[in-house]
């Protein structure tokens, strides 16, 4: 599975957020791809990481090569506008039970059983010039989960653990390595068929969870997220390797909620030359909550002239976003609502 976090630099914390899992993945060993790391090298790793599982209830024995990519700074990973690398991503996704990679000069590399986890963080400024606009919307990104969060959750002045929080972490811990242990197919209870059946048919016929072209092909792939999903949520409760309408519903409204802020993850990234200071704009207002044009002039005057920035308004206005107001000679913008998005 591909976790994105999403949210402006500074603002959401996303780096003080995977520390948490960082620690977890440290405590259980977990392999974990370099940070910054050419594709070649990727691949070494991946296919270092050959191992050998053994299922405990059938004896069957499997290979597999698993590996965890985690990075703060996904675009550092990525590159500028590395396709071999994003193109080798999108074929891991599937967990292939054979990938080829061939060299040039050392001949043919085999990796069995590819298992490969993605967990980064970035901002929208940065997935905009870190990947081409055609890749947009399939490919590699259809495939990643994006979580978009535009201000931190709260302030925490003293963010130390307290005692039942570090005996949670050291239940986690425990957990955790229980987990580590489960291996084999994942089965599926008669309630999660009655009830993935008819969301699945009704989902197919009917409209996305929202409107927007650069997300068609996620739409495509949103069953295949769930069901991903559904198996993390039955490993979180329990050993048995069984799906249940349980874990169906817990999946589902985790992607539900995922899904209603994650159009702003692409904020900036279109066909208008604005597009981007559009969103920058959308950003300081909704922190502001009221600006004198003057003021928002001259925060933005290195990147629209005046008249830019007045139909960045009129499009702002026509969509709900502001309102101006022109009394005491001034020009006053009050921003009003982002629209569709949960605070």
């Amino acid at each position: 599975m591909y976790v994105v976090l999403v949210g402006p630099s500074g603002k959401c914390r996303k780096g003080t957020a995977m520390s948490q899992g960082m620690f977890f993945l440290r405590e259980m060993g977990i392999k974990l791809a370099a940070e910054s790391i050419t594709r070649e090298a990727l691949i070494r790793e991946l296919q270092q990481c050959n191992d050998t599982q053994v299922n405990i209830n059938t004896g069957d024995m499997f290979l597999h090569a698993s590996l965890t990519i985690y990075s703060q700074e996904l675009t550092v990973f990525l590159g500028y506008n590395n396709q071999a690398l994003m193109a080798d991503l999108t074929d891991w996704y599937d967990c292939r039970d054979v990938w080829t990679y061939r060299t040039k000069n050392q001949g043919t590399d085999q990796i069995n059983g590819v298992w490969v986890n993605l967990i980064g963080a970035t901002t929208p400024d940065l997935l905009q010039t870190t990947l081409p606009r055609d890749a947009i919307g399939g490919g590699l990104t259809s495939r990643m989960i994006f979580v978009y969060e535009q201000k931190k959750w709260r302030v925490v002045p003293t963010p130390f653990l307290s005692k039942a929080e570090r005996e949670l972490q050291k239940e986690l811990v425990q957990d955790l390595e229980r987990i580590s242990m489960m291996a084999g197919e994942f089965t599926v209870t008669e309630d999660f068929i009655d009830a993935y059946v008819p969301w699945y048919t009704n989902y197919s016929e009917g409209d996305p969870p929202f409107d927007d072209y650069r997300f068609s092909g996620y739409f495509e792939r949103r069953p295949t997220h769930l069901l991903k999903l559904c198996m993390i949520c039955s490993a979180a409760r329990t050993s048995k390797l069984e799906i249940s309408k349980a874990d169906f519903d817990k999946a589902l409204s985790i992607i539900e909620l995922t899904e209603k802020k994650m159009p702003y993850t692409f904020s900036g990234v279109g066909k208008s030359n604005t597009a981007d200071v559009l969103q920058r704009v959308i950003a300081v207002l909704e922190v502001k909550h009221e600006m004198e044009f003057i003021d928002l002039m001259n925060q933005f005057y290195q990147d629209v002239d005046k008249f830019a920035l007045e139909k960045i308004l009129e499009t702002l206005i026509s969509m709900g976003y502001v309102t101006i107001d022109f009394s005491n000679n001034k020009k006053t913008i009050r921003f009003t609502s982002r629209r569709n998005m949960d605070s």
